[in-house]
């Protein structure tokens, strides 16, 4: 059974994560810009991190960034590879939603990279549409722009 939960980013096992995440970025992108990220760069007031776990081992996580602004930017979603096509990125991306709504957050957003088909077929499959680059991005020939509206505007 899948357990999600909001958690510190600061666990050697969210450490192996987000570099399972570089390392498939790498792969998809060779040479391309990217940035790596760490458990410290997730560990501020506008980040929550969500978990996934079986059996008290981390499978997988995703950043959801409060803009500030009625919208929320979600970051780093990552399945480890032993485990994609479990529903553990279904159920991120659901108890995340379910936390914006909760929050009063009425847009979700997401940029993913144009060779990462399985990550784009997942959000499409959770309601997510095509957008316009959103800042800090700007138009990129690798990336796709993502939105979803989950809550009316206040």
């Amino acid at each position: 059974m899948i357990k999600i939960a909001v958690e510190s980013p600061q666990q050697d096992d969210i450490a192996a994560l987000l570099r399972q995440s570089d390392a498939v970025a790498a792969a998809l992108y060779p040479g391309a810009f990217r940035r790596a990220i760490t458990p410290a760069s997730l560990d501020t007031p506008e980040i929550s991190l969500f978990v996934a776990r079986i059996g008290g081992r981390a499978i997988g996580c995703c950043a959801l960034f409060d803009r500030g602004d009625g919208s929320a930017e979600i970051k780093r979603m990552i399945v480890d590879e032993a485990h994609r096509g479990s529903g553990a990125g279904a159920a991120l991306l659901a108890a995340l939603e379910a936390e914006a709504t909760r929050r009063g957050i009425h847009r979700l957003l997401l940029e993913v990279g144009i060779r990462n088909e399985a990550a784009y077929a997942l959000y499409c499959r959770a309601g997510f549409t095509p957008c316009a680059a959103f800042a800090p991005y700007k138009p990129d020939p690798i990336s796709r722009f993502l939105a979803k509206q989950v809550s009316a505007k206040a």
